[in-house]
C-alpha cells in the first residue's frame, strides 16, 4: 500500500490498481494519469481507480505496486492471449509428427517458430532485464544459461527418443510436454512495477530517456548488423560440428555427445560473461565473447580424435556463449525501457538472420568443397567483421560521452 496526501490534506493508501477508497472531509479535487479531474464534496464518496499509476492535482505523480498490464481485465486478458499463442506454437509441434512431405515440415516448423520460441524468449528474457536495475547481467546470464541446457539437452534427448520409439512419437512426446510444462509456468510470470507516469504531459519520464548519447533506432540498426556476422559465426558449429566429427571417422552417438558437451559448457559461460558485463560493462563483455569465439572457431577443422573435440568443447562453448549474454545486456543497457522489448526482438530477428546464412553457407561449402575448411573460415571471418563493427559502437559512444563531460 501507498499512503499520500490530496491538496486538502486527506490522507489514503492505495494497495494496487482498481482499488476502491474514500475520500473525507472538504472537497479535494484531483486528477487521474488518464486526464479525467473531479472533486469530492465532503463526507465519504467512494470511488475506483482504473489504473495504478496516476497524478493529483498538486502535480504529483506516483504509482502503485502492480505488474502491467495495469487493469484486471486487460491483464487477464494479455496472459490468456500469451498462453494462446504459447499453445499453438508447441501444438504444431504435435502436428509435425503427421507430416507427410518436406514442405509441411518446413511451414509446420517456421509457424511454430514464429508463436512458439519467438513469442516466449523475447519477452521473457526482456522481462528478466527489466527486474533489475543492478546485476542484470548475472540475473540475464541465469536466464540464458537455461536456454543453453535445452539447447544441448533437447536434440541429446531427443536422438535418444527417436531411436526408442520413432521420430513420429519423438515429437509427439515433446509437444505433449512442453505444453504440460511450459504453459502453467508462464502462467507464475509477473512483471516489475511500472514507473512512475510523467508529472505533465509532454514531458517524458526516465523510461524514454536513452541510456547512451546515440537516438535508440541508431543503437539498435548498430546492434542488429553486428549480431548477424557474430551469428554467422556462432551458427556453424552449432550446425556442422556433428557432421565434422562424423567425418572423422567417429560414430553418430559420440558426434551428437561432443555437441551436448559445448552446450552444457555454455551454460557457466553464460553466467560468467553476465557477472562480467556488471563488472566491466556490457560492450566490453560483449566483445570479449566475441573475440574467444572469433578465435577458436577454425580450430576445430584441426581435431581428429573425440578426445580432442571433448576436450576443445568445453573451451569454445565456455567463450562463444558469452555472446549471447552480451547482446541482451547490450540491448538492456543501451535502450530506453520504454523500448526494450520491442528493442531486443529486433536485434533477435538480426541474429536468426545470421543463424540462417552462416548454418546455409556451412553446408553450402561443405558440397561444393568436398570438406569445411571454407565453411569455418567464413566462420571466423564473419567473427572479426562483428568485431570491428562493435568496437566502433563502443568507440563512438566514449567519444560522445567525452565530448559531452567536457561540454558540461
Amino acid at each position: 500500500a501507498v499512503a499520500h496526501n490530496h491538496q486538502a490534506g486527506l490522507a489514503h493508501a492505495h494497495g494496487g490498481g482498481g482499488l476502491v477508497h474514500t475520500h473525507q472531509g472538504a472537497p479535494a479535487k484531483h486528477s487521474h494519469a488518464n486526464g479525467i479531474s473531479h472533486a469530492h464534496a465532503g463526507g465519504e464518496m467512494a470511488h475506483a481507480h482504473e489504473t495504478s499509476s496516476h497524478a493529483h492535482a498538486d502535480g504529483a505523480a506516483h504509482g502503485h505496486d502492480s505488474w502491467a498490464p495495469d487493469d484486471g481485465l486487460e491483464r487477464t486478458l494479455f496472459t490468456l492471449l500469451s498462453n494462446l499463442l504459447l499453445g499453438i506454437g508447441y501444438g504444431l509441434l504435435l502436428a509435425a509428427a503427421w507430416a507427410e512431405a518436406l514442405w509441411q515440415f518446413y511451414l509446420l516448423f517456421f509457424v511454430a517458430g514464429f508463436f512458439g520460441a519467438a513469442s516466449l524468449m523475447i519477452s521473457l528474457l526482456a522481462n528478466v532485464g527489466n527486474w533489475f536495475k543492478q546485476g542484470a547481467g548475472l540475473a540475464l546470464g541465469i536466464a540464458s544459461g537455461g536456454q543453453a541446457l535445452g539447447q544441448g539437452g533437447i536434440p541429446f534427448a531427443a536422438a535418444v527418443l527417436i531411436g526408442a520409439i520413432g521420430w513420429r512419437g519423438t515429437l509427439i512426446s515433446m509437444g505433449v510436454i512442453a505444453l504440460a510444462v511450459l504453459i502453467p509456468f508462464a502462467l507464475l510470470i509477473r512483471q516489475p512495477a511500472n514507473p512512475s507516469a510523467a508529472a505533465a504531459p509532454g514531458v517524458p519520464t526516465e523510461e524514454d530517456l536513452s541510456p547512451v548519447p546515440l537516438p535508440p533506432n541508431v543503437v539498435v540498426a548498430w546492434l542488429g548488423v553486428a549480431v548477424v556476422f557474430c551469428c554467422i559465426c556462432m551458427s556453424v558449429p552449432l550446425l556442422h560440428l556433428v557432421p565434422l566429427v562424423q567425418d572423422r571417422g567417429i560414430a553418430l552417438d559420440d558426434a551428437g555427445s561432443v555437441l551436448f558437451v559445448m552446450l552444457i559448457a555454455a551454460i557457466f559461460g553464460r553466467l560468467f560473461f553476465g557477472k562480467l558485463a556488471d563488472l566491466i560493462g556490457a560492450i566490453q563483455a560483449y566483445m570479449l565473447a566475441s573475440l574467444c569465439q572469433t578465435v577458436l572457431v577454425f580450430i576445430f577443422i584441426q581435431l581428429e580424435t573425440l578426445g580432442a573435440f571433448y576436450v576443445f568443447a568445453v573451451i569454445y562453448g565456455f567463450g562463444y556463449s558469452g555472446v549471447m549474454t552480451g547482446i541482451l545486456v547490450c540491448v538492456r543497457v543501451m535502450t530506453p525501457l520504454s523500448r526494450r522489448a520491442f528493442s531486443l526482438g529486433v536485434v533477435s530477428l538480426f541474429g536468426w538472420i545470421g543463424h540462417g546464412i552462416g548454418g546455409y553457407q556451412g553446408g553450402f561449402f561443405f558440397d561444393l568443397t568436398g570438406d569445411y575448411t571454407l565453411a569455418y573460415a567464413n566462420a571466423a571471418l564473419a567473427g572479426v567483421i562483428n568485431l570491428v563493427i562493435v568496437g566502433s559502437l563502443f568507440l563512438t559512444i566514449a567519444r560522445r560521452k567525452a565530448a559531452s563531460a567536457v561540454a558540461a
